[in-house]
């Protein structure tokens, strides 16, 4: 009558099988982030800055691409001067707003 299955094909497993290459995996850039504050960054932080509905460390690090330190200085004298004013005061993350 019918055939029998036919035998298993040889990629299916066991020693015949080549054996798995493992990624190098993905490399991540190295951010270029500023970590001086020159006159046109000043005067972009002051502008832009207090526009933003949500205000916090990372997010200027992102948006402006400058240093943790910087944007923790930057908070901190903009709160001071009274263009922010803080939502939140965690030890790990200070949020404000416009």
């Amino acid at each position: 009558m019918a055939k029998a299955k036919a035998a298993p094909s040889s990629s299916s497993g066991g020693k015949a099988a080549k054996k798995k290459k493992w990624s190098k995996g993905k490399v991540k850039d190295k951010a270029q982030h500023a970590v001086t504050l020159d006159k046109p960054l000043y005067d972009r932080i002051m502008k832009e800055v207090p526009t933003f509905r949500f205000i916090s460390q990372s997010i200027l690090i992102e948006r402006l691409k400058i240093n943790g330190s910087l944007a923790r200085v930057a908070i901190k004298h903009l709160e001071r001067d009274g263009q922010i004013k803080r939502i939140v005061h965690h030890s790990a993350q200070l949020i404000y707003s416009e």
